[in-house]
């Protein structure tokens, strides 16, 4: 993965948090897309972006696809002959998978505008994600040093405690970010066994349905959406209800000014 999360509380975030407004992100539903085409877009919308593009969040779903990052070893993908595509990419760490029932949140946000460095984003992406799973009952964690969210193993409540249910990578360039986090729905977990998961052999993945919450894709999909919003920014935002094309959901917060690396 592309940074290693910090332990920073969200109260500390908002204590320390600036006067100066943040921009507004524009969060976009995007529906079933082949991985290529979102692949080729983000970097085309960073690319052409300016400093007074506004920041969006792409909320996706893809047929089945392996994507390597940037230190992928093709070692980890275990059955090269399961009939799924792969993808190599340009974001850190290792190999995952996606697919239907499993949402995909990529951010595109300009980090200097914000005044948010690498380890922050990838924090409040982790809480987010945490909070999101916390609103259907389910209890995860960070896990120091390995990026993504795991079912909560102290104490042990199920045989799938330490299990990663969401996986996150970055790709930063000219203080932009894009790829995103990925959090699994209700999807069919089998193609994980052809892998070794962001490297690690062995490692369980599960699902929301796995683990009892029912809810749906599109409603995972905005409850994750608006706890993005609420990180990222450092104060919740209007509630975002689907619908096609855009979603223009403003962002009436303060950028955090913590220091971190650069990437």
């Amino acid at each position: 993965m592309s940074a290693t999360p910090v332990t920073t509380s969200p109260s500390a975030v908002l204590e320390r948090a600036s006067s100066a407004p943040t921009p507004k992100v524009n969060v976009i539903w995007r529906g079933i897309q082949p991985y290529a085409e979102i692949f080729d877009a983000m970097r085309a919308f960073t690319e052409a972006r300016t400093p007074e593009s506004a920041d969006e969040i792409w909320l996706v779903e893809h047929p089945p696809v392996f994507t390597l990052g940037l230190a992928g070893n093709l070692s980890h993908l275990l059955n090269p002959d399961s009939g799924i595509p792969l993808v190599k990419v340009d974001r850190g760490g290792q190999i995952t998978y996606h697919g239907p029932g499993q949402v995909v949140a990529y951010l595109m946000l300009d980090l200097r505008r914000r005044k948010l460095m690498v380890r922050e984003l990838v924090q409040r992406i982790e809480q987010g994600v945490i909070e999101t799973l916390a609103s259907y009952n389910l209890e995860t964690e960070r896990k120091p040093g390995a990026p993504g969210i795991y079912v909560t193993e102290t104490p042990a409540r199920h045989s799938h405690a330490g299990a990663k249910i969401a996986a996150l990578g970055l790709k930063i360039r000219n203080g932009c970010s894009y790829h995103g986090v990925s959090l699994n729905v209700k999807m069919d977990l089998k193609p994980f066994l052809a892998i070794n998961p962001c490297g690690y052999a062995g490692l369980e993945t599960v699902d929301m349905a796995t683990l009892g919450a029912t809810a749906g894709w599109n409603d995972v999909a905005q409850t994750l959406a608006e706890n993005l919003i609420h990180h990222i920014g450092g104060q919740s935002a209007p509630a975002a209800q689907p619908q096609n094309g855009a979603l223009n959901v403003s962002m009436h917060a303060h950028a955090n000014r913590l220091n971190g690396p650069t990437e």
